[in-house]
């Protein structure tokens, strides 16, 4: 009996120590468990709460089911080199990361490691065509800025109307929605039903303390980016091969771009830009008049029926410095019954196209690159308004010459320089050529498009 008595706390003691050592095995010398492995691959699904103010980590891919927000008072920041990749899905099954007021996004890639927004399906290694679309939804951002507009407020397109997040506008011409940098948007345009589709980027009543620079939309389903009202500046943006507009704008938008470059796919999309002022009232106040400088816009060919630019429902704009190649048809200002519409803002220097270079645009006239258009007894079909602006065309130091680019290569052999348009912001670069490019493509090697050439 003693003898058993012995073994059993013999065992006991053993157990004991065994137990202890696995147990310390477990902890670290401070006593705390010790950290877990870090996975590679994050799925983020919202369920009201937003993101929360997080950093998504360089060398990690985070999957977007469903809409995901970036709350009013949070801020989503993402590492260089990052991958965001959305589901499929179609209606209120789309997937999207949507920038809410208030909300921030500090999304700053570098040539070397840029911050990459694709489909699930692209392993990003070819398993997804150049012109593959609609794969997904894009990238929203939502501000506080003004739009012209009634009530000054609006829900955005692509979100459905019972979500309050996606509602834009606002007093705050400055606000901050954070920064874009070196990003590149590729294969979505999800279709959320009726067609309407996501655009790659879409920007709703952004303010001008955003910083958005060297950004690349591929192969969306809508529009590249469109700006619905505000006053966002925009430098280095390349939108390509998407499906619909590669820039277009309305609710009175009134930013600055500069270096913006367009690529359209031979006989696919539709205008390069839908430049449109208002839309309920079209007369309403702040005017659309960003100011736009040094673009490359390269046509889809020689197929008939589309437009470099068409500016309507009041609209205006300044396009200057730039360069405009291959497409059917050239640009086109709407001219209407109406007292107030596109025209009048030429007529009163609000719309300008000065000092750009056109080519293989229309019939190579002055009088088919720029067309008046629309049923206005006063105007549209006039000799007068059609000489006036054809005459303009001169004046105002544009032409028609050979700037000896394509899709493949959009710069010129040496930078096209000499009767220049003056800079009307010191926000913009000062450089001395025309065109987005003067010796180097600063696209190449980061965007998706460029990564070979």
């Amino acid at each position: 009996m003693k003898m058993k008595k012995i073994n059993l706390v013999l065992m006991a003691v053993l157990f004991a120590a065994l137990l202890t050592n696995l147990l310390s095995c477990t902890k670290d010398d401070n006593g705390d468990d010790p950290p877990q492995p870090d996975p590679d691959e994050y799925t983020i699904k919202d369920n009201g709460n937003g993101t929360g103010t997080v950093t998504w980590k360089t060398g990690k891919t985070y999957h977007l089911d469903g809409f995901v927000f970036v709350n009013s008072g949070q801020t989503l920041t993402i590492e260089p080199g990052c991958v965001v990749k959305g589901l499929p899905g179609q209606g209120e099954n789309a997937s999207a990361l949507i920038v809410a007021r208030g909300g921030k996004i500090i999304a700053e890639g570098t040539r070397e490691k840029p911050i990459i927004f694709t489909a699930e399906g692209d392993d990003l290694n070819g398993s997804v065509g150049m012109s593959d679309r609609g794969l997904w939804g894009g990238l929203i951002i939502l501000g506080k800025a003004r739009l012209n507009s009634t009530p000054g407020e609006s829900q955005i397109e692509g979100i459905p109307t019972n979500e309050p997040r996606g509602r834009y506008g606002g007093n705050d011409d400055n606000d901050n929605s954070g920064i874009l940098k070196y990003i590149s948007i590729r294969h979505g345009g999800t279709d959320i039903g009726d067609g309407n589709e996501i655009n790659g980027l879409t920007l709703g009543a952004v303010g001008s303390g955003t910083v958005i620079d060297y950004v690349e939309i591929l192969a969306n389903k809508d529009d590249g980016i469109e700006f619905f009202g505000g006053a966002p500046r925009l430098k280095h943006i390349l939108s390509v091969y998407c499906a619909d507009d590669s820039f277009d704008y309305d609710e009175g938008f009134r930013g600055y771009g500069q270096f913006w470059v367009a690529i359209q796919n031979p006989n696919e999309g539709d205008r390069i830009g839908e430049h449109d002022g208002g839309t309920d009232p079209e007369t309403g106040t702040p005017f659309a008049e960003p100011h736009i400088y040094n673009v490359t816009y390269i046509g889809r060919g020689t197929d008939a029926g589309k437009r470099v630019i068409t500016f309507r429902d009041n609209a205006g704009g300044h396009y200057i410095n730039s360069i405009f190649v291959n497409q059917t048809k050239g640009i086109d200002i709407e001219n209407l019954a109406d007292i107030q519409d596109s025209y009048k803002q030429f007529q009163n220097g609000l719309l300008t196209i000065e000092n750009n270079i056109f080519w293989n645009i229309a019939d190579g006239t002055a009088d088919g690159i720029f067309r008046i258009s629309g049923s206005g007894a006063n105007q549209a079909d006039s000799l007068s308004a059609v000489q006036a602006f054809a005459a303009y065309f001169e004046t105002a130091g544009n032409e028609v010459s050979d700037p000896g680019i394509d899709a493949s290569n959009p710069v010129p052999a040496t930078p096209i320089t000499g009767n220049m348009g003056e800079y009307s912001d010191s926000w913009f670069d000062n450089v001395n050529y025309k065109g987005a490019f003067g010796n180097e493509n600063w696209a190449a090697g980061w965007t998706e498009y460029f990564k070979t050439k």
